[in-house]
């Protein structure tokens, strides 16, 4: 399957038949969602968007149950999430349809003055689960480690690690942690403090002072992530009612090669750069949702 026909396909799927917009179809769109998704392409896609066709897009915060919740309520147009709809919040019985839109990472993030540049998986699971307390266990200072995450579990970048990393979606961390209500602020206290360490996106997390430590020897890089050498790849999404032609117009757009082509100009892997990953990744949930997962699990078992 070559890369014309890939998209052409893509595009069949969410509904519509080329990625055009007229510029009076509707005077903007709003989308609410996670901050990584944010950071990683909305930004300067809702730029490209609207230039290309007068569509203004709004943008805001709020995180990943919020996105897809907004998106099914009207109270968004689009809703960003870095994962998908769950049956334990009974979001499975929303009337939402998820897009797969690119592929971002978990890292490790912590003080840029820290020593520490690798650790293996088993030893983020130990940093986490509080079971090595000590950076110099690591190759560090004779200090504490400071453990920093989101207070809530069902957050998508919290979900993800407590599913991929620690295995366990309902982990609960120990007394010495420190819980925040959003990515930003773990991401600030990593920033200030010399001791902590937190998992947030790769997209985010590069557009900050923060170091991101290799796992495995893998650092996380566009190509170690496209190629999946850098575990914790995960898809963003994009979510709309089915309904909202508006909103599945943009979503059209960013799965063609204009809007992919944004994306690989922030930095974040596109669906053609790790088009094998959707045949890798194995924590995919609610897929009767997710309108290109078969399309994306067939493109991966084709370029293998």
């Amino acid at each position: 399957m070559n890369l014309r026909t890939f998209w052409l396909w893509a595009v069949v799927a969410i509904g519509g038949s080329t990625p055009h917009v007229g510029a009076d179809e509707a005077p903007g769109l709003v989308w609410r969602g996670c901050s990584v998704a944010k950071i990683a392409f909305m930004e300067r896609c809702a730029e490209a968007y609207t230039k290309a066709t007068g569509i203004p897009i709004s943008l805001s915060g709020g995180g990943a149950t919020l996105g897809i919740e907004a998106a099914a309520s009207g109270g968004a147009d689009l809703g960003g999430t870095c994962r998908a709809c769950l049956s334990r919040l009974n979001e499975d019985q929303l009337d939402v349809r998820l897009a797969i839109v690119a592929w971002d990472a978990l890292v490790v993030i912590v003080h840029p003055d820290n020593p520490v540049q690798n650790i293996s998986r088993d030893q983020l699971r130990l940093i986490l689960e509080q079971e090595i307390t000590n950076w110099k266990v690591l190759g560090g200072r004779d200090e504490p480690i400071v453990v920093v995450a989101r207070r809530d579990k069902t957050s998508g970048v919290d979900y993800s690690m407590r599913v991929m990393i620690l295995g366990d979606p309902d982990f609960a961390f120990g007394r010495n942690a420190v819980l925040l209500n959003s990515s930003a602020p773990v991401e600030e206290l990593v920033e200030r403090q010399p001791r902590a360490v937190a998992v947030t996106g790769v997209s985010s997390a590069n557009k900050r002072l923060l170091k991101v430590l290799a796992i495995d020897g893998h650092a996380p890089t566009v190509e170690n992530i496209a190629s999946g050498a850098y575990p914790y790849f995960r898809p963003l999404y994009l979510a709309y009612k089915p309904s909202n032609k508006a909103a599945a117009k943009f979503v059209e757009w960013l799965l063609s090669p204009a809007g992919q082509q944004v994306v690989a100009e922030e930095g974040t892997v596109t669906l053609e750069q790790g088009a094998r990953l959707a045949g890798m990744y194995a924590h995919f949930e609610g897929v009767s949702q997710i309108v290109n997962h078969a399309m994306l699990v067939e493109k991966a078992r084709l370029v293998q």
